[in-house]
């Protein structure tokens, strides 16, 4: 029996047949000749992908942050590294010293704000904030705790006590990007 070939693959792309997703990649080293990697659609996407989560509560952010990207409204204030009991350096490894620096350089998501958030949610977590009056999308990282950050009150690290003042306390939707240092897809 004389087997036809149908499909032509392109490297690195992905394809859907029927139920089957067909990952094409290259396949002999130094040729021309590519095979594709086949997977049930079902498999792939459980074991491959995270699930777009609306959630209203911390409860539920711990039970489902891990493995799904988290969407839920909560509350922002913000903190001077300045502020009064503050010692300048952040909860979370590495420790910065937030006198001298509000921002935080991550190997994937590059530029990001600091914020304080729940015990629950953990250190290395990317949120992205939306809403803030008079600032486009935030993305930030959790390298800070704070007493009173509860639940889905987050706290946004600022130059000093002057700027947290004219930021108040708003209400603003979240986006949990990446649970922690551990998951960094």
């Amino acid at each position: 029996m004389k087997i036809k070939k149908v499909y032509q693959f392109i490297p690195g792309f992905l394809f859907i047949i029927g139920s089957f997703l067909v990952i094409s990649s290259l396949f002999f080293k130094n040729s021309n000749k590519y095979a594709p990697t086949t997977f049930k659609t079902s498999e792939y996407f459980k074991n491959n992908s995270r699930v777009i989560k609306t959630v209203s509560n911390i409860e539920e952010i711990k039970k489902y942050g891990k493995e799904n990207i988290l969407k839920f409204d909560g509350t922002i204030t913000s903190y001077g590294a300045n502020c009064v009991g503050c010692s300048g350096y952040l909860a979370c490894p590495p420790h910065i010293n937030a006198k001298e620096k509000i921002y935080y350089s991550d190997k994937k998501y590059k530029n990001l704000r600091i914020v304080a958030a729940d015990k629950n949610i953990p250190c290395g977590s990317i949120v992205k904030i939306k809403g803030i009056k008079n600032f486009q999308d935030i993305y930030a990282i959790v390298l800070d705790r704070g007493g009173a950050i509860k639940g889905t009150l987050f706290d946004l690290l600022v130059d000093s006590e002057n700027s947290a003042s004219s930021l108040g306390r708003q209400k603003v939707k979240y986006e949990i990007l990446r649970w922690g240092w551990n998951n960094e897809s």
